[in-house]
């Protein structure tokens, strides 16, 4: 495990420790709150695995499923239905079977992303009680996310105007960068960092790479990426570790 100002990376074997590590930190969040909980959700593949381990036998009777409300950090404007929706994903694997169907609040599909952004931002004020973020009242317990192979986190791609937001918790994307090429919604950064936990899964080979770049300090969305109000850690498997950082 190595330490930096703002951000704990903590290694792990692979995959399936990766999902057992973020389990057990989201449980350790949900556990510190008596009351109300809000877990922001990530899409994406990095959640996948998790999600499976959260549904099964040995840990879905750790969740007190009454009290948690599920959210996501961002979305692709596809049906539900769509094998490309992140919420639609985290319902079929985990939150269908478990979550009552008032504690999901998924992103509302209307005509543009910019209404379906509008109208989460309305659901998310409502939920939060107020229309700007305290912060000593973090609107998030957790906040999951991944790294895309640009750097980009949630749909806060590099060079988006976005970046720069400070009052709108919620904007649409018109057209990612990215595969899949389809509009979006996404958390801004104060929404997004408004969190007791911010936490990361980078995983496979393939995000070595960016993670390089992240751990150089370059200026990607993933490195403004922040929880101001908690710990920001960032869970890494062996795979995806640049060579340099290997045994730290």
């Amino acid at each position: 495990m190595t330490a930096e100002p703002e951000r704990r990376i903590v290694t792990v074997a692979d995959t399936a420790g990766m999902a057992t590590a973020a389990a057990e930190r989201l449980v350790a969040r949900i556990g510190a709150n008596a009351g109300r909980i809000a877990i922001c959700l990530s899409g994406g593949s990095s959640p996948q695995q998790l999600y499976r381990l959260l549904a099964s036998d040995a840990w879905r009777n750790r969740i007190p499923w009454d009290r948690v409300h599920w959210f996501i950090g961002d979305e692709r404007v596809v049906p539900e239905s769509s094998p490309l929706s992140n919420m639609g994903e985290a319902r079929r694997l985990l939150l269908g079977q478990f979550a009552p169907a008032s504690h999901i609040h998924g992103v509302p599909i209307l005509a543009s992303p910019d209404e379906s952004a509008e109208r989460y931002a309305r659901e998310l004020t409502s939920f939060y009680g107020a229309d700007e973020l305290n912060p000593d009242r973090p609107l998030f317990d957790l906040v999951l996310l991944g790294v895309g192979p640009d750097g980009h986190a949630a749909s806060l791609f590099p060079g988006d105007a976005a970046l720069d937001e400070i009052e709108r918790w919620v904007v649409g994307v018109q057209r990612a960068p990215v595969e899949p090429l389809v509009p979006r919604v996404t958390l801004t950064l104060p929404a997004l960092g408004s969190c007791r936990e911010m936490l990361f899964q980078v995983a496979g080979s393939g995000k070595r790479a960016i993670l390089t770049r992240l751990l150089d300090g370059e200026d990607l969305p993933a490195n403004s990426a922040r929880s101001s109000a908690g710990e920001t850690v960032w869970l890494v498997d062996k795979a995806a570790l640049p060579e340099d950082a290997r045994g730290q």
